[in-house]
Protein backbone atom coordinates (compact mmCIF):
# COMPACT_ATOMS: atom_id res chain seq x y z
CA UNK A 1 0.00 0.00 0.00
CA UNK A 2 1.23 3.34 -0.80
CA UNK A 3 2.62 5.56 2.34
CA UNK A 4 0.85 8.78 0.60
CA UNK A 5 -2.52 7.03 1.58
CA UNK A 6 -5.72 8.75 0.18
CA UNK A 7 -6.10 11.89 -1.15
CA UNK A 8 -6.25 14.89 1.61
CA UNK A 9 -9.08 16.98 1.72
CA UNK A 10 -8.62 20.50 0.39
CA UNK A 11 -8.57 23.59 2.12
CA UNK A 12 -11.04 26.30 1.62
CA UNK A 13 -9.25 29.12 0.83
CA UNK A 14 -9.89 32.12 2.62
CA UNK A 15 -12.17 35.24 0.82
CA UNK A 16 -10.82 38.48 0.17
CA UNK A 17 -12.63 40.08 2.95
CA UNK A 18 -10.97 37.59 5.47
CA UNK A 19 -7.59 38.15 3.83
CA UNK A 20 -8.08 42.41 4.57
CA UNK A 21 -9.27 41.90 8.14
CA UNK A 22 -6.48 39.44 8.82
CA UNK A 23 -3.81 41.83 7.16
CA UNK A 24 -5.20 44.71 8.91
CA UNK A 25 -6.40 43.64 12.14
CA UNK A 26 -3.74 41.16 14.27
CA UNK A 27 -6.55 40.11 16.39
CA UNK A 28 -8.43 38.63 13.78
CA UNK A 29 -6.01 36.47 12.67
CA UNK A 30 -7.21 32.45 13.72
CA UNK A 31 -4.50 30.98 16.37
CA UNK A 32 -5.38 27.60 14.94
CA UNK A 33 -5.76 25.98 11.96
CA UNK A 34 -9.01 25.06 10.86
CA UNK A 35 -9.96 21.25 11.26
CA UNK A 36 -11.00 19.15 7.91
CA UNK A 37 -14.32 17.51 7.96
CA UNK A 38 -14.41 14.22 9.42
CA UNK A 39 -14.01 11.25 6.63
CA UNK A 40 -15.26 8.14 8.02
CA UNK A 41 -12.71 6.47 5.35
CA UNK A 42 -9.74 7.59 7.95
CA UNK A 43 -10.94 5.29 10.27
CA UNK A 44 -10.20 2.33 7.81
CA UNK A 45 -7.50 0.08 9.38
CA UNK A 46 -3.87 0.86 7.78
CA UNK A 47 -1.20 -2.05 6.92
CA UNK A 48 1.12 -3.42 9.72
CA UNK A 49 -1.29 -1.64 12.33
CA UNK A 50 0.13 1.96 11.76
CA UNK A 51 -2.49 4.96 11.61
CA UNK A 52 -1.95 7.93 8.82
CA UNK A 53 -0.99 11.17 10.64
CA UNK A 54 -2.75 13.91 9.01
CA UNK A 55 -0.92 17.25 8.04
CA UNK A 56 -2.43 20.35 7.24
CA UNK A 57 0.65 21.48 5.39
CA UNK A 58 1.82 20.00 2.17
CA UNK A 59 4.59 17.60 2.10
CA UNK A 60 8.13 18.86 1.62
CA UNK A 61 8.12 17.61 -1.93
CA UNK A 62 4.85 18.46 -2.84
CA UNK A 63 1.66 16.19 -3.23
CA UNK A 64 2.05 13.28 -5.21
CA UNK A 65 -0.72 13.92 -7.59
CA UNK A 66 -1.44 14.66 -11.48
CA UNK A 67 -0.05 17.47 -12.10
CA UNK A 68 1.15 18.79 -9.23
CA UNK A 69 3.93 16.17 -8.48
CA UNK A 70 7.58 15.74 -9.01
CA UNK A 71 10.07 13.78 -10.16
CA UNK A 72 13.80 13.39 -10.78
CA UNK A 73 14.67 14.38 -14.23
CA UNK A 74 18.20 14.38 -16.32
CA UNK A 75 18.34 18.48 -16.82
CA UNK A 76 21.61 17.34 -19.25
CA UNK A 77 19.78 14.83 -21.34
CA UNK A 78 16.21 16.16 -21.65
CA UNK A 79 16.70 19.99 -21.12
CA UNK A 80 18.89 21.97 -23.81
CA UNK A 81 22.02 24.29 -21.71
CA UNK A 82 22.91 27.42 -23.08
CA UNK A 83 25.76 28.86 -22.14
CA UNK A 84 26.80 32.62 -22.06
CA UNK A 85 28.13 35.58 -20.16
CA UNK A 86 26.30 37.84 -17.26
CA UNK A 87 27.05 40.76 -19.99
CA UNK A 88 24.46 39.00 -22.32
CA UNK A 89 22.43 37.64 -20.64
CA UNK A 90 21.87 40.38 -17.65
CA UNK A 91 18.09 40.42 -18.26
CA UNK A 92 17.45 37.16 -17.33
CA UNK A 93 20.35 36.99 -14.84
CA UNK A 94 20.38 40.25 -12.99
CA UNK A 95 22.34 39.05 -9.88
CA UNK A 96 25.75 40.01 -11.07
CA UNK A 97 28.67 40.28 -8.93
CA UNK A 98 30.81 43.51 -8.47
CA UNK A 99 34.32 43.61 -9.46
CA UNK A 100 35.82 43.96 -6.09
CA UNK A 101 36.95 47.54 -5.61
CA UNK A 102 35.79 49.53 -2.89
CA UNK A 103 33.89 52.31 -3.43
CA UNK A 104 36.35 54.71 -2.27
CA UNK A 105 38.35 57.42 -4.50
CA UNK A 106 37.66 59.41 -7.52
CA UNK A 107 34.81 57.60 -9.37
CA UNK A 108 36.59 57.36 -12.67
CA UNK A 109 33.75 55.68 -14.68
CA UNK A 110 31.36 52.71 -14.57
CA UNK A 111 32.54 48.92 -15.28
CA UNK A 112 30.63 47.34 -18.44
CA UNK A 113 29.94 44.34 -16.73
CA UNK A 114 28.57 44.54 -13.78
CA UNK A 115 26.85 48.14 -14.70
CA UNK A 116 28.44 49.33 -11.22
CA UNK A 117 30.05 52.82 -10.58
CA UNK A 118 33.89 52.16 -10.35
CA UNK A 119 36.41 54.43 -8.10
CA UNK A 120 40.41 54.80 -7.93
CA UNK A 121 42.76 55.59 -4.96
CA UNK A 122 45.66 53.69 -5.55
CA UNK A 123 47.00 54.04 -1.68
CA UNK A 124 44.07 53.06 -0.59
CA UNK A 125 44.51 49.85 -2.41
CA UNK A 126 47.71 49.11 -1.13
CA UNK A 127 46.30 49.86 2.72
CA UNK A 128 44.18 46.99 1.84
CA UNK A 129 46.23 45.07 0.25
CA UNK A 130 44.80 44.57 -2.90
CA UNK A 131 48.15 45.44 -4.80
CA UNK A 132 51.81 46.37 -3.56
CA UNK A 133 52.68 49.14 -4.49
CA UNK A 134 50.50 52.65 -5.63
CA UNK A 135 51.91 53.23 -9.22
CA UNK A 136 50.36 53.58 -12.18
CA UNK A 137 51.32 52.63 -16.21
CA UNK A 138 49.04 53.58 -19.00
CA UNK A 139 49.36 51.82 -22.32
CA UNK A 140 47.33 53.01 -25.56
CA UNK A 141 47.48 53.96 -29.33
CA UNK A 142 46.93 57.89 -29.98
CA UNK A 143 43.65 59.12 -29.80
CA UNK A 144 42.50 56.14 -27.29
CA UNK A 145 42.16 58.13 -24.23
CA UNK A 146 44.86 58.00 -22.87
CA UNK A 147 45.29 62.02 -21.82
CA UNK A 148 42.02 62.10 -20.71
CA UNK A 149 42.21 59.05 -18.59
CA UNK A 150 45.27 60.46 -16.67
CA UNK A 151 44.14 63.94 -16.64
CA UNK A 152 40.24 62.78 -15.05
CA UNK A 153 41.98 60.93 -12.80
CA UNK A 154 43.95 63.85 -11.52
CA UNK A 155 41.22 65.88 -11.33
CA UNK A 156 39.00 63.98 -9.48
CA UNK A 157 41.56 63.09 -6.80
CA UNK A 158 42.08 66.41 -5.81
CA UNK A 159 38.87 66.00 -3.80
CA UNK A 160 41.12 63.62 -1.90
CA UNK A 161 43.26 66.35 -0.91
CA UNK A 162 45.95 64.39 -3.70
CA UNK A 163 48.14 67.04 -5.42
CA UNK A 164 49.64 66.15 -9.16
CA UNK A 165 52.89 66.98 -10.79
CA UNK A 166 53.34 67.32 -14.57
CA UNK A 167 57.17 66.11 -14.65
CA UNK A 168 57.37 67.25 -17.87
CA UNK A 169 54.45 68.40 -20.36
CA UNK A 170 56.10 67.20 -23.99
CA UNK A 171 53.11 67.81 -25.73
CA UNK A 172 51.27 70.64 -23.63
CA UNK A 173 48.14 68.52 -23.02
CA UNK A 174 47.90 69.55 -19.66
CA UNK A 175 48.12 73.41 -20.25
CA UNK A 176 44.17 73.88 -20.52
CA UNK A 177 43.86 71.70 -17.13
CA UNK A 178 46.05 74.28 -15.35
CA UNK A 179 44.20 77.67 -16.75
CA UNK A 180 40.71 76.55 -16.13
CA UNK A 181 41.97 75.75 -12.50
CA UNK A 182 43.54 79.27 -12.56
CA UNK A 183 46.90 78.30 -13.02
CA UNK A 184 49.70 79.80 -15.39
CA UNK A 185 51.82 76.66 -16.25
CA UNK A 186 56.10 76.86 -16.58
CA UNK A 187 56.95 77.24 -19.96
CA UNK A 188 60.69 76.27 -20.62
CA UNK A 189 62.21 77.02 -24.42
CA UNK A 190 61.63 79.39 -26.95
CA UNK A 191 60.15 82.24 -26.08
CA UNK A 192 59.29 81.49 -22.59
CA UNK A 193 61.31 83.89 -19.73
CA UNK A 194 61.53 81.09 -17.45
CA UNK A 195 64.81 79.59 -16.53
CA UNK A 196 65.74 76.26 -13.98
CA UNK A 197 69.13 75.94 -12.24
CA UNK A 198 69.31 72.13 -12.78
CA UNK A 199 71.54 72.54 -9.11
CA UNK A 200 68.65 74.58 -7.58
CA UNK A 201 68.54 74.36 -3.94
CA UNK A 202 65.22 74.64 -3.52
CA UNK A 203 63.61 74.68 -0.15
CA UNK A 204 67.34 73.48 1.24
CA UNK A 205 68.33 77.34 1.44
CA UNK A 206 65.86 78.61 4.04
CA UNK A 207 65.56 75.69 5.79
CA UNK A 208 69.36 75.41 6.54
CA UNK A 209 69.43 77.12 9.99
CA UNK A 210 66.94 75.64 11.22
CA UNK A 211 68.04 72.35 11.20
CA UNK A 212 70.90 71.35 13.54
CA UNK A 213 74.60 69.45 12.35
CA UNK A 214 73.10 66.55 11.92
CA UNK A 215 70.33 67.48 9.57
CA UNK A 216 72.48 69.27 8.02
CA UNK A 217 75.24 67.21 6.87
CA UNK A 218 72.42 64.56 5.97
CA UNK A 219 70.53 66.89 3.79
CA UNK A 220 73.66 67.90 2.33
CA UNK A 221 75.12 64.37 1.90
CA UNK A 222 71.66 63.62 0.13
CA UNK A 223 71.29 66.89 -2.24
CA UNK A 224 75.10 66.35 -3.61
CA UNK A 225 74.47 62.70 -4.42
CA UNK A 226 71.50 63.48 -6.44
CA UNK A 227 73.43 66.20 -8.37
CA UNK A 228 76.28 63.99 -8.86
CA UNK A 229 73.62 61.19 -11.07
CA UNK A 230 72.29 64.01 -12.44
CA UNK A 231 74.80 65.32 -13.98
CA UNK A 232 76.93 62.11 -14.38
CA UNK A 233 73.60 61.26 -16.82
CA UNK A 234 74.11 64.39 -18.49
CA UNK A 235 77.23 63.50 -19.50
CA UNK A 236 76.17 59.68 -20.62
CA UNK A 237 73.63 61.10 -22.37
CA UNK A 238 76.32 62.83 -24.63
CA UNK A 239 77.89 59.90 -25.23
CA UNK A 240 80.46 59.68 -22.76
CA UNK A 241 79.93 56.88 -19.56
CA UNK A 242 81.44 58.47 -16.96
CA UNK A 243 83.95 56.35 -14.62
CA UNK A 244 84.22 56.33 -10.52
CA UNK A 245 87.08 58.90 -10.68
CA UNK A 246 84.51 61.58 -12.28
CA UNK A 247 81.99 60.66 -9.91
CA UNK A 248 84.70 61.33 -7.21
CA UNK A 249 85.76 65.23 -8.67
CA UNK A 250 81.85 65.88 -9.56
CA UNK A 251 80.82 65.39 -5.84
CA UNK A 252 83.82 66.91 -4.58
CA UNK A 253 83.53 70.39 -6.69
CA UNK A 254 79.89 70.63 -5.86
CA UNK A 255 80.68 70.50 -2.26
CA UNK A 256 82.90 72.91 -2.54
CA UNK A 257 81.03 75.25 -4.60
CA UNK A 258 78.48 74.71 -2.46
CA UNK A 259 80.41 75.66 0.93
CA UNK A 260 80.08 72.81 2.17
CA UNK A 261 83.96 72.25 2.38
CA UNK A 262 84.56 75.47 3.86
CA UNK A 263 82.20 74.93 6.97
CA UNK A 264 79.75 77.74 5.80
CA UNK A 265 77.00 78.88 7.80
CA UNK A 266 74.50 79.28 4.40
CA UNK A 267 74.88 77.19 1.32
CA UNK A 268 75.81 79.08 -1.95
CA UNK A 269 73.70 78.70 -4.98
CA UNK A 270 75.95 77.02 -7.82
CA UNK A 271 75.28 76.60 -11.34
CA UNK A 272 76.52 74.22 -14.52
CA UNK A 273 78.53 76.94 -15.69
CA UNK A 274 79.96 77.12 -12.29
CA UNK A 275 80.96 73.67 -12.28
CA UNK A 276 82.50 73.47 -15.95
CA UNK A 277 84.68 75.74 -14.87
CA UNK A 278 86.06 74.10 -11.74
CA UNK A 279 86.70 71.21 -14.30
CA UNK A 280 88.32 72.85 -17.06
CA UNK A 281 90.51 75.32 -14.54
CA UNK A 282 90.59 73.62 -10.99
CA UNK A 283 92.54 75.19 -8.10
CA UNK A 284 95.53 73.26 -6.76
CA UNK A 285 93.81 72.45 -3.86
CA UNK A 286 91.27 70.59 -5.85
CA UNK A 287 93.54 67.94 -8.00
CA UNK A 288 95.27 67.69 -4.53
CA UNK A 289 92.24 66.57 -2.57
CA UNK A 290 91.00 64.35 -5.43
CA UNK A 291 94.39 62.50 -5.14
CA UNK A 292 95.59 64.01 -9.00
CA UNK A 293 99.52 64.22 -9.63
CA UNK A 294 99.50 67.18 -11.40
CA UNK A 295 97.45 69.98 -12.57
CA UNK A 296 97.89 68.84 -16.52
CA UNK A 297 96.54 65.19 -15.10
CA UNK A 298 93.27 66.13 -13.44
CA UNK A 299 92.68 68.64 -16.79
CA UNK A 300 93.69 65.44 -19.51
CA UNK A 301 91.70 63.01 -17.10
CA UNK A 302 88.43 65.20 -16.83
CA UNK A 303 88.68 66.19 -20.59
CA UNK A 304 85.70 64.36 -21.78
CA UNK A 305 82.83 64.61 -18.84
CA UNK A 306 84.26 68.54 -19.30
CA UNK A 307 83.46 68.71 -22.45
CA UNK A 308 80.14 66.78 -22.17
CA UNK A 309 78.53 69.25 -19.42
CA UNK A 310 79.79 72.29 -21.59
CA UNK A 311 77.10 70.85 -24.17
CA UNK A 312 74.53 71.96 -22.06
CA UNK A 313 76.17 75.69 -21.71
CA UNK A 314 76.66 76.17 -25.50
CA UNK A 315 74.47 73.48 -27.20
CA UNK A 316 70.60 73.43 -27.85
CA UNK A 317 69.62 73.55 -24.15
CA UNK A 318 72.02 76.99 -23.41
CA UNK A 319 70.04 79.14 -21.14
CA UNK A 320 67.66 76.46 -19.92
CA UNK A 321 68.87 74.79 -17.09
CA UNK A 322 72.49 76.68 -16.91
CA UNK A 323 70.89 79.88 -14.94
CA UNK A 324 69.52 80.77 -12.10
CA UNK A 325 65.99 79.57 -11.59
CA UNK A 326 63.83 82.93 -11.73
CA UNK A 327 60.02 81.43 -10.77
CA UNK A 328 58.54 80.02 -8.04
CA UNK A 329 56.21 76.72 -7.61
CA UNK A 330 53.11 77.22 -5.91
CA UNK A 331 53.27 73.98 -3.83
CA UNK A 332 49.92 74.64 -2.20
CA UNK A 333 48.28 74.62 -6.40
CA UNK A 334 46.26 71.39 -6.63
CA UNK A 335 48.10 70.94 -10.01
CA UNK A 336 51.63 72.07 -11.36
CA UNK A 337 53.47 71.69 -14.79
CA UNK A 338 56.49 72.16 -17.00
CA UNK A 339 55.46 72.55 -20.43
CA UNK A 340 58.22 71.32 -22.83
CA UNK A 341 56.19 72.05 -25.85
CA UNK A 342 58.65 74.97 -26.99
CA UNK A 343 61.52 72.94 -27.04
CA UNK A 344 60.49 70.13 -29.55
CA UNK A 345 62.28 72.37 -32.43
CA UNK A 346 65.21 71.78 -30.62
CA UNK A 347 64.93 67.59 -31.07
CA UNK A 348 64.61 64.79 -29.11
CA UNK A 349 67.79 65.02 -27.52
CA UNK A 350 66.94 68.43 -25.82
CA UNK A 351 63.52 67.22 -24.72
CA UNK A 352 65.45 63.94 -23.12
CA UNK A 353 68.14 66.32 -21.25
CA UNK A 354 65.02 68.55 -19.88
CA UNK A 355 62.95 65.36 -19.08
CA UNK A 356 66.17 64.30 -16.76
CA UNK A 357 66.51 67.60 -15.23
CA UNK A 358 62.90 68.01 -14.49
CA UNK A 359 62.69 65.01 -13.06
CA UNK A 360 65.92 65.46 -10.94
CA UNK A 361 64.35 68.92 -9.82
CA UNK A 362 60.82 67.74 -9.06
CA UNK A 363 61.95 65.01 -7.16
CA UNK A 364 64.48 66.73 -4.89
CA UNK A 365 61.37 69.73 -4.14
CA UNK A 366 59.02 66.89 -3.44
CA UNK A 367 61.20 65.43 -1.17
CA UNK A 368 61.75 68.18 0.84
CA UNK A 369 58.00 68.87 1.14
CA UNK A 370 56.46 68.93 4.75
CA UNK A 371 53.13 68.75 4.40
CA UNK A 372 52.50 65.14 4.03
CA UNK A 373 50.48 65.14 1.24
CA UNK A 374 50.30 62.26 -1.77
CA UNK A 375 51.21 63.74 -4.60
CA UNK A 376 50.71 62.16 -8.57
CA UNK A 377 54.01 62.47 -10.70
CA UNK A 378 52.79 62.18 -14.01
CA UNK A 379 55.79 61.13 -16.27
CA UNK A 380 54.58 61.05 -19.95
CA UNK A 381 56.68 59.19 -22.97
CA UNK A 382 58.91 58.19 -19.71
CA UNK A 383 60.65 56.35 -22.35
CA UNK A 384 62.14 60.07 -23.91
CA UNK A 385 64.11 60.27 -20.70
CA UNK A 386 64.98 56.58 -20.65
CA UNK A 387 66.70 57.37 -23.77
CA UNK A 388 69.39 58.93 -22.23
CA UNK A 389 71.61 56.13 -20.70
CA UNK A 390 71.76 53.68 -18.20
CA UNK A 391 71.78 55.98 -15.31
CA UNK A 392 68.57 57.84 -16.88
CA UNK A 393 66.68 54.40 -16.56
CA UNK A 394 67.99 53.47 -13.21
CA UNK A 395 66.76 56.87 -12.05
CA UNK A 396 63.41 56.50 -12.61
CA UNK A 397 63.42 52.90 -11.42
CA UNK A 398 64.68 54.14 -8.05
CA UNK A 399 61.55 56.70 -8.23
CA UNK A 400 59.38 53.78 -8.84
CA UNK A 401 61.07 51.74 -6.10
CA UNK A 402 60.64 54.53 -3.39
CA UNK A 403 57.07 55.73 -4.20
CA UNK A 404 55.71 54.15 -1.06
CA UNK A 405 57.75 55.95 1.06
CA UNK A 406 58.47 59.17 -0.27
CA UNK A 407 54.28 59.06 -0.74
CA UNK A 408 53.89 59.51 -4.19
CA UNK A 409 52.01 57.85 -6.60
CA UNK A 410 54.21 57.41 -10.28
CA UNK A 411 52.00 57.09 -13.25
CA UNK A 412 53.79 56.45 -16.28
CA UNK A 413 52.25 56.98 -19.91
CA UNK A 414 53.51 55.25 -22.95
CA UNK A 415 52.13 53.58 -26.55
CA UNK A 416 53.31 50.22 -26.12
CA UNK A 417 55.81 47.93 -24.61
CA UNK A 418 58.33 48.01 -27.33
CA UNK A 419 58.72 51.46 -26.32
CA UNK A 420 60.79 50.22 -23.58
CA UNK A 421 63.28 48.23 -25.89
CA UNK A 422 64.29 51.92 -27.37
CA UNK A 423 66.05 52.58 -24.78
CA UNK A 424 68.77 50.67 -25.51
CA UNK A 425 70.79 47.58 -27.63
CA UNK A 426 69.12 44.77 -27.50
CA UNK A 427 70.24 42.83 -24.36
CA UNK A 428 71.52 44.92 -22.50
CA UNK A 429 71.27 46.02 -18.76
CA UNK A 430 69.23 49.62 -19.72
CA UNK A 431 66.44 46.97 -21.81
CA UNK A 432 66.61 44.32 -19.03
CA UNK A 433 66.13 47.23 -16.12
CA UNK A 434 63.08 48.72 -18.59
CA UNK A 435 61.28 45.60 -18.96
CA UNK A 436 61.01 45.35 -15.44
CA UNK A 437 59.49 48.82 -14.86
CA UNK A 438 56.20 46.97 -15.47
CA UNK A 439 56.34 44.83 -12.36
CA UNK A 440 57.14 47.93 -10.39
CA UNK A 441 53.47 49.09 -11.76
CA UNK A 442 50.66 47.13 -9.97
CA UNK A 443 47.84 49.36 -11.84
CA UNK A 444 47.94 48.58 -15.66
CA UNK A 445 45.60 50.72 -17.36
CA UNK A 446 45.42 48.81 -21.15
CA UNK A 447 43.69 51.07 -23.62
CA UNK A 448 42.58 49.80 -27.46
CA UNK A 449 45.96 48.28 -29.32
CA UNK A 450 46.35 46.61 -32.53
CA UNK A 451 46.53 43.04 -33.03
CA UNK A 452 50.42 42.78 -33.18
CA UNK A 453 51.04 45.32 -29.95
CA UNK A 454 47.89 43.12 -28.06
CA UNK A 455 50.34 40.12 -28.64
CA UNK A 456 53.35 41.97 -26.62
CA UNK A 457 51.02 43.13 -23.89
CA UNK A 458 49.51 39.39 -23.65
CA UNK A 459 53.10 38.07 -23.12
CA UNK A 460 54.19 40.74 -20.85
CA UNK A 461 51.51 41.28 -18.62
CA UNK A 462 50.45 37.38 -18.91
CA UNK A 463 47.03 38.47 -20.18
CA UNK A 464 44.25 35.65 -20.72
CA UNK A 465 42.82 34.86 -24.42
CA UNK A 466 39.42 37.32 -23.31
CA UNK A 467 41.45 40.11 -21.65
CA UNK A 468 43.54 39.92 -24.88
CA UNK A 469 40.15 39.98 -26.77
CA UNK A 470 39.01 42.97 -24.99
CA UNK A 471 42.40 45.28 -25.97
CA UNK A 472 42.22 44.76 -29.50
CA UNK A 473 38.21 44.53 -29.74
CA UNK A 474 35.97 46.17 -27.28
CA UNK A 475 38.77 48.50 -26.19
CA UNK A 476 39.28 50.16 -30.05
CA UNK A 477 35.48 50.71 -30.63
CA UNK A 478 35.59 54.10 -28.64
CA UNK A 479 37.84 56.21 -26.88
CA UNK A 480 37.97 56.03 -22.66
CA UNK A 481 37.85 52.08 -22.76
CA UNK A 482 40.31 50.50 -20.99
CA UNK A 483 41.25 47.19 -19.36
CA UNK A 484 41.91 47.71 -15.96
CA UNK A 485 44.48 45.08 -14.44
CA UNK A 486 45.61 45.53 -10.37
CA UNK A 487 48.42 42.74 -10.16
CA UNK A 488 47.21 39.10 -11.32
CA UNK A 489 43.59 39.97 -10.80
CA UNK A 490 41.12 39.36 -13.69
CA UNK A 491 41.09 42.04 -16.12
CA UNK A 492 37.96 45.03 -15.53
CA UNK A 493 36.39 46.16 -18.40
CA UNK A 494 36.01 50.30 -17.54
CA UNK A 495 34.44 53.10 -19.80
CA UNK A 496 35.75 56.56 -18.58
CA UNK A 497 33.01 59.40 -18.07
CA UNK A 498 34.00 62.35 -18.77
CA UNK A 499 31.52 65.59 -17.55
CA UNK A 500 30.47 68.35 -20.15
CA UNK A 501 33.69 70.74 -18.81
CA UNK A 502 35.91 68.15 -18.86
CA UNK A 503 35.05 67.23 -22.39
CA UNK A 504 36.22 70.70 -23.40
CA UNK A 505 38.89 70.78 -21.20
CA UNK A 506 40.62 67.63 -22.29
CA UNK A 507 40.03 68.21 -26.59
CA UNK A 508 43.22 66.42 -27.42
CA UNK A 509 41.61 67.68 -31.01
CA UNK A 510 40.96 70.81 -31.00
CA UNK A 511 44.30 71.67 -32.94
CA UNK A 512 42.52 70.02 -35.61
CA UNK A 513 39.26 71.50 -36.27
CA UNK A 514 38.58 74.18 -39.18
CA UNK A 515 37.68 76.39 -36.90
CA UNK A 516 41.90 76.37 -35.20
CA UNK A 517 41.91 79.52 -36.71
CA UNK A 518 39.26 81.73 -35.33
CA UNK A 519 40.22 83.46 -31.95
CA UNK A 520 40.52 81.61 -29.17
CA UNK A 521 38.15 81.27 -26.45
CA UNK A 522 39.27 80.80 -22.67
CA UNK A 523 38.29 77.26 -21.22
CA UNK A 524 35.47 76.66 -19.18
CA UNK A 525 36.21 77.68 -15.65
CA UNK A 526 37.03 75.32 -13.05
CA UNK A 527 35.81 74.53 -9.11
CA UNK A 528 38.23 72.32 -7.38
CA UNK A 529 38.54 70.77 -3.98
CA UNK A 530 35.66 71.67 -2.83
CA UNK A 531 33.17 68.87 -1.18
CA UNK A 532 30.19 71.34 -1.85
CA UNK A 533 29.51 70.40 -5.78
CA UNK A 534 27.01 67.82 -6.00
CA UNK A 535 25.87 65.75 -9.10
CA UNK A 536 23.51 68.13 -9.96
CA UNK A 537 25.70 70.60 -10.81
CA UNK A 538 25.67 71.88 -14.76
CA UNK A 539 28.93 69.72 -14.81
CA UNK A 540 27.26 66.57 -13.38
CA UNK A 541 25.75 66.05 -16.80
CA UNK A 542 28.05 63.40 -18.20
CA UNK A 543 28.51 61.51 -20.75
CA UNK A 544 29.97 58.10 -21.70
CA UNK A 545 33.26 58.68 -23.85
CA UNK A 546 32.43 56.32 -26.33
CA UNK A 547 28.66 57.88 -26.89
CA UNK A 548 27.86 55.15 -29.89
CA UNK A 549 25.63 52.39 -28.50
CA UNK A 550 25.65 53.28 -24.65
CA UNK A 551 23.05 54.83 -22.63
CA UNK A 552 23.82 57.62 -20.33
CA UNK A 553 25.31 56.60 -16.93
CA UNK A 554 24.28 58.49 -13.75
CA UNK A 555 25.36 62.31 -14.08
CA UNK A 556 28.08 63.56 -11.53
CA UNK A 557 31.66 62.72 -11.05
CA UNK A 558 32.59 62.70 -7.31
CA UNK A 559 30.86 66.25 -7.47
CA UNK A 560 34.33 67.94 -8.32
CA UNK A 561 33.37 70.01 -10.65
CA UNK A 562 31.27 73.39 -11.43
CA UNK A 563 31.29 75.29 -14.82
CA UNK A 564 30.61 78.80 -15.04
CA UNK A 565 29.31 80.52 -17.65
CA UNK A 566 27.54 77.77 -19.49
Amino acid sequence: MSIFGKRRRRIEPRSTGELLSQFTDLDGIPTNTPAPEHDPTDDAPRGRGRQRVNQTTAPRQGPREPGRGWAAVDAARRAPVYRATTAEIGGLFPLLASNGVPAIGARLGYDTQSGGAFYVHPTEWVLRGMVTNPNLVVFGEPGRGKSSTVVALMLRMMLFGVRSLISGDVKGEYTPLLRSLGITPIALGRGSPHRLNALDLGPIRSRWNTWGVERQNEELTGITARWTRLLTALAEAQGYPPTVTDELVISTVLRRLVGAADGCSELRPITIPQVVAQLADPADDLWQATRFASHRQFVDHTRQITDSLSNLVVGPLSGLFDEPTNFDLDWDAPVQSMDLSPLRSRGDQAIAVALTCLGSWSSMITDLQDDGDVRIVVRDEVWRQMRLGLRAVQAVDSDLRLSRAERKIQLLVMHKPSDLLSVGAAGSQEVSIAQDLLALCSTRILLGQSTRVGDELADDLGLSEREQAVLTGWAMEGPGRALWKLENQPGMKIQTVLSTTEKSIFDTNAGLRRDRQSAPTAPPAVTALTSHNTPGSPAGDTTAADTPGHSPRPAGVNGTLTQEGV
